[in-house]
């Protein structure tokens, strides 16, 4: 079964968008949760300040509670739901740039499914060249890397 996800979550959404959405409210306090752009299944909780979005990475443990990853020294507290990881960071001084006041809320609802378990990756296969051991990558169209030119 699914569990619904607060209306401040937005799922997938980049730095920039965020920042860009955060000042639109221009609220101190404002806030809203996002996926990370870099580490796959962890969330991030941004808090506006003063023209400043502060983002602090939510994770999820093993058994299912959430966790704010923490600096040095701060103890980790853990919360059973993301609406209780909210209510708690809405009080003052608990560790956030700014507590939590302005929940800016996404326009549609979104679910969280149960992980299946893992599948087995796909195999990918590399294009394969003529004479690859000689092949100039950099000057390649089919290759990521960029054409060096002499000066």
């Amino acid at each position: 079964m699914a569990a619904v996800l607060p209306k401040c979550y937005h799922g997938a959404m980049s730095k920039e968008e965020c920042e860009e959405v955060l000042g639109k409210k221009n609220k101190d306090g404002a806030y809203l949760i996002r996926d990370s752009e870099t580490i796959q299944g962890a969330m991030c909780l941004c808090v506006y300040k003063k023209k400043v979005v502060y983002t602090y990475r939510v994770l999820q443990t093993h058994n299912g509670q959430y966790t704010v990853m923490t600096s040095g020294g701060l103890e980790e507290t853990f919360f059973k739901t993301l609406d209780d990881l909210i209510h708690h960071y809405k009080r003052r001084n608990q560790g956030l740039a700014m507590h939590l006041r302005h929940s800016v809320k996404r326009k549609t609802a979104l679910l969280i499914q149960p992980q299946k378990q893992a599948e087995r990756p796909q195999r990918v296969e590399e294009p394969v060249y003529e004479h690859e051991e000689e092949h100039d990558y950099e000057n390649c169209p089919e290759s990521e890397y960029v054409e060096v030119l002499p000066e």
